[in-house]
């Protein structure tokens, strides 16, 4: 007897919820790590994030063909067994090689009296944690929530928001930080901000873009017309093939002291990104005179949306890893990748504004993402000064 519905759409949900556990876990922790691999900071750090980034983006590239393929040749349920395979693998592959990284990630036992009760604390957050996530299990796989996922998207955003706020205002008040360590999150702060609105911007990739280039972009190509989900790989492929060079170009910059702060790349970053919607903007003005586009407005598009993510994305692991204290480095990662949520989620709502039959209203609201993206990166860039003056000797 097949399930109804509502069990499959819990089901579902309930799969959701265990790889955010997941991802939770994996993506701060693995983060930390690599910052543990150069202990020294500075650009190499800089550049070694860059180089994981792309490793991360290898991945984005391949996964989406290899579950795809398996879901054609065998099924629906395969694309989840062969992800599931994969990660097996590289759990197996980890374990197997842990040696090469000498004491990044190992636990250190905190000193005793004051600095070990306040090690322990986290521990009973995660507890906490886990029983909260443990009562949504239940409540998604009894039925005892009912989901909508519009209502779901609002009530996620408040949810995340409050959560940043009331962590950084934990952290400020009753967190046991120096003066020192409060400039320096005071600046992890500003990045983060400057993170959720890049990502409330960039998302558009998965949403309106891909909307436009199903409907409005001219995809054939001979006899063979050019799927449209073809277009999210090019970010990743982006990634791969130029952030070795954006990683040679920090190391560089800093040979000659020219490397550009973190509130500074992240203005960088965030103009690309602007940039990138001039683009769609002429792109969609051109559609609304009654002609397709060729496929180069998109692809022009993705590669200013990938410049701007490389100088700020990678950058911001880096100097969250350096701004932490010690003992916080896998909280503010966690909160790192909050960011990257929110961002996600502003970015669905801002979508959800964009109407794909009113052609002729999407030049403008590709504008606003402009206006709003260039003004949000020239005051980054009014402000790159003060906050590195912050920011102390960390470079």
């Amino acid at each position: 007897m097949r399930c109804s519905r509502p069990r499959r759409l819990r089901a579902f949900y309930l799969g959701l919820v265990v790889i955010v556990l997941g991802v939770g876990l994996l993506k701060p922790n693995v983060s930390a790590m690599v910052a543990g691999l150069y202990p020294e900071g500075g650009a190499r750090l800089d550049a070694g994030f860059t180089v994981f980034y792309m490793g991360i983006n290898l991945g984005a590239t391949l996964g989406p063909v290899v579950t795809g393929e398996a879901q054609t040749l065998i099924g629906p349920r395969a694309g989840f067994g062969v992800a599931s395979i994969f990660m097996a693998a590289g759990v197996l592959q980890y374990h197997l090689t842990q040696r090469h990284l000498g004491t990044a990630g190992q636990f250190v036992a905190p000193a005793e009296g004051r600095a070990g009760a306040i090690a322990r604390r986290p521990w009973r957050g995660l507890w906490i944690g886990l029983g909260v996530a443990a009562l949504a299990v239940a409540a998604l796989s009894f039925g005892w929530l009912e989901v909508n996922p519009v209502g779901l998207a609002h009530a996620s955003t408040l949810v995340i928001a409050a959560t940043a706020v009331l962590y950084f205002a934990y952290l400020f008040l009753a967190g046991h930080l120096t003066a020192g360590e409060k400039r320096r999150a005071l600046v992890i702060v500003v990045l983060f901000l400057g993170s959720v609105l890049f990502w409330s911007g960039y998302e558009q990739a998965g949403s309106s873009l891909n909307l436009f280039a199903e409907r409005y972009t001219d995809r054939a190509l001979g006899s063979f017309v050019i799927p449209a989900s073809f277009f999210q790989s090019l970010n990743p492929a982006f990634v791969i093939a130029f952030a070795p060079g954006v990683a040679w170009l920090w190391i560089a910059l800093a040979r000659r002291q020219l490397n550009p702060s973190a509130p500074a790349k992240f203005a960088i970053g965030v103009i690309l990104m602007g940039s990138g919607f001039v683009v769609m903007a002429i792109a969609a003005s051109i559609v609304a005179h009654g002609s397709k586009v060729l496929p180069y407005w998109l692809i022009a598009t993705y590669l200013l949306h990938t410049l701007g993510e490389l100088c700020l994305s990678p950058v911001g692991l880096s100097y969250v890893t350096k701004l932490s204290p010690k003992r916080l480095v896998g909280q503010m990662m966690g909160m790192w990748f909050l960011s990257l949520s929110l961002g996600n989620l502003a970015a669905g709502l801002i979508a959800g504004e964009f109407d794909a039959n009113n052609v002729a209203a999407m030049s403008g609201q590709y504008m606003h993402i402009v206006y709003f993206a260039v003004g949000l990166g020239a005051l980054l860039l009014a402000l790159a000064r003060p906050v590195r003056k912050l920011m102390g000797d960390v470079q």
